[in-house]
């Protein structure tokens, strides 16, 4: 995959326990000659939990892009004006985020990101970590994946027996989705046994 001239934002919501694993995606565009824009969300920017610091999480991010990460709605906005950004990855993208942004609720700087990137009709790519994919949540993974302009990371059931509602998108896949979005594709398939394929 060649990136060289695009610009790829990236966008991390609160799914803490997934930070470690999305950080070598974002070198991955970084290696293939793209711009990455990080973009967090409130969550990211101010929550310290068990699986890192805030302040660690966003030395990672500035590290590898080179750039300023964008934190708050009133930075986030220009995105589509300008037209900054060529694909938006929202990865992990949480429950919450995927509800708000089925429903149209902008009310963060990622979702303003996804507004402005779809108001430019280019792709949005989500990379879903929710424990609740399989419950009330599913109505809104539906609503998305038949959205124009919208792609999803193949996901999963990542651990059926303890979390039987639990969906989280395979990270390794997400500079592919983000190719074949460009492309106007779907990366196939979409529904992935997770579980079995990391064992």
């Amino acid at each position: 995959m060649n990136w060289q001239g695009k610009t790829v934002g990236y966008a991390v919501t609160g799914s803490h326990c997934t930070l470690e694993e999305i950080m070598p995606q974002v070198k991955r565009f970084v290696d293939a000659g793209a711009k990455v824009v990080p973009i967090i969300s409130n969550t990211v920017m101010s929550t310290d939990t068990r699986f890192g610091k805030s302040e660690d999480w966003q030395k990672q991010l500035k590290d590898i892009t080179g750039n300023d990460i964008i934190s708050s709605i009133v930075d986030a906005e220009p995105l589509g004006p300008s037209k900054r950004l060529d694909v938006l990855a929202i990865a992990p993208c949480t429950g919450t985020t995927t509800s708000k942004l089925a429903n149209a609720v902008t009310d963060s700087p990622v979702l303003m990101a996804a507004k402005a990137t779809l108001r430019n009709g280019r792709p949005v790519v989500i990379a879903v970590s929710t424990n609740d994919g399989l419950g009330f949540n599913m109505a809104n993974i539906a609503r998305l994946i038949v959205a124009k302009h919208i792609y999803f990371v193949p996901f999963g059931q990542d651990s059926p027996e303890k979390k039987p509602n639990s969906l989280v998108a395979r990270m390794g896949l997400i500079p592919e989705t983000c190719y074949a979005a460009l492309e106007g594709r779907q990366l196939q398939p979409v529904i992935i046994e997770r579980f079995r394929d990391e064992v």
